[in-house]
């Protein structure tokens, strides 16, 4: 098999790459090192690595030929940079996936996993989370996804391009990004505790999120490649752990060193994925909890020092 991981350098994506590399899938990445939030960029020797930027379409097209499956994560993947700087949200998550299902197109791929996000949901649905829910797009970083998820459909529908769009529900792990405020939140409340300083809750913290190990993303991922179930094709499925945590909770897993800091806009309540669509049409769990996963990280923090 040969695979095409566009945003493979970075924390979902570079997971996905070791992934493939690991089951002897042939991989080319494409990424531009655009995401502040990253630490760092993983490049994996093992791949055929290209920093280009999805919206140059004659760059990028060539590298499509012979590639069986295209797993798209390359994106403006946080809501306040895209409120701070939506022309450029829209430029990355709707004209560069356009690019991306186009090169597909022409060049016989055979289906494209498409990385949306739970933001669709915004505040009018009741949890749990269902994917025939209406969407209630908040800022541009969901309108934007939420409009690579109507192409992804419409390439399925008019082309006849097979697609699969995840939405994921908040994803946290190993390479999370930790650079500035915006960074995810447990990638934050892990740093600024290394750096003896205290957890910043945005708001009341009483705001709840659903936690997603990147372990179970990778696998939804490859089990989305090899599928053979035809109900996926074209169709949103759900990413989540299925159970949610408020951030005060998250951040008395770690510590109970904390301050509060005003709330910002653009952001839901509550997420909770129902995660049915993805256990009945895909075989898939998730198999990680944010509890236990923090208390392993502690527990290793403890023995370097």
């Amino acid at each position: 098999m040969k695979a095409l991981v566009t945003g493979g350098a970075g924390f979902i994506g570079s997971h996905i790459v070791d992934k493939l590399l690991s089951l002897e899938w042939e991989v080319i990445v494409i990424d531009n090192e655009s995401a502040a939030s990253n630490e760092g960029f993983y490049w994996n020797d093992g791949a055929h690595n290209y920093k280009y930027d999805i919206c140059e379409y004659e760059k990028i097209s060539p590298l499509f030929e012979d590639v069986d499956i295209v797993f798209h994560l390359a994106a403006e993947s946080r809501i306040q940079p895209a409120i701070e700087n939506p022309i450029q949200a829209s430029k990355t998550n709707v004209v560069g996936t356009c690019c991306v299902l186009q090169c597909a197109r022409e060049r016989g791929v055979k289906r494209v996993i498409y990385s949306s996000t739970s933001s669709a949901y915004g505040v009018v649905n009741e949890p749990p989370l269902q994917e025939e829910m209406l969407r209630d797009c908040l800022n541009p970083y969901s309108v934007t996804k939420c409009a690579g998820e109507d192409l992804c459909a419409m390439y399925t529908k008019l082309f006849g391009l097979e697609t699969v769009i995840f939405r994921y529900f908040n994803v946290y792990g190993e390479r999370q990004p930790l650079q500035g405020q915006y960074a995810p939140v447990v990638g934050i409340f892990l740093r600024q505790t290394d750096d003896n300083e205290p957890m910043t809750i945005v708001g009341d913290g009483k705001q709840r999120r659903d936690f997603t190990h990147v372990s179970d993303v990778v696998e939804s991922n490859v089990l989305a490649a090899l599928s053979t179930n035809t109900k996926i094709v074209g169709e949103i499925i759900n990413i989540g752990n299925g159970k949610n945590y408020s951030i005060l909770e998250v951040s008395q897993l770690i510590g109970d060193d904390y301050i509060y800091i005003p709330p910002r806009l653009g952001e839901s309540r509550v997420t909770l994925a129902d995660t049915r669509r993805a256990q009945t049409w895909l075989g898939w769990k998730p198999t990680t909890s944010l509890d236990t996963w923090i208390k392993k990280q502690l527990t290793k923090r403890r023995k370097k020092l």
